[in-house]
């Protein structure tokens, strides 16, 4: 004879608190750590974020992927956190868009030198450090080449250490 038991008050508060939480723990999830995707699929997802954009904020990031490209050599696409990353054993820079400002934000750029004075955002962190990039403004591409190639020699070395 099947049993007709029904949960007990403190059964039933758990299983609806595990159900309610279930959601929120994947959605966290899913918010603070983008699966990685594969190459092929991130350039995809960059190209739509620059044809999304339509404005000088894509054109931006599409010549600042372009050079990054161009400076390092086997620099791998990815995309994490909504958001154009570039890697080379490790993180190199991020591509995110404001409604004002496209940023490149390197993972370790408070360790790499910066000779001509790119980084004007987040210098008082102890590792990153960004460039805010605004509409108009020129790009001094010999510098960020330098400061590209740079950020991936120092995440070169850390990888042997």
């Amino acid at each position: 004879m099947p049993s007709s038991r029904t949960p007990t008050p403190r059964a039933a508060k758990k299983a609806t608190d595990s159900a309610a939480a279930a959601p929120t723990a994947r959605r966290r999830a899913s918010t603070s750590s983008t699966p990685e995707v594969g190459a092929a699929s991130a350039s995809a997802l960059i190209d739509a974020k620059i044809e999304a954009l339509a404005d000088w904020r894509g054109a931006l990031l599409a010549r600042l992927r372009t050079l990054v490209r161009q400076a390092v050599p086997g620099v791998v696409e990815e995309w994490k956190w909504q958001t154009p990353v570039w890697s080379h054993h490790g993180l190199i820079c991020t591509g995110e868009t404001y409604k004002k400002a496209v940023k490149m934000t390197f993972a370790h750029g408070a360790s790499v030198e910066d000779p001509a004075g790119l980084f004007n955002s987040s210098l008082e962190g102890k590792v990153r450090r960004a460039i805010d990039f605004h509409e108009g403004e020129a790009l001094d591409e010999a510098a960020l080449t330098a400061l590209f190639q740079a950020a991936a020699a120092w995440n070169e070395a850390s990888a042997r250490r």
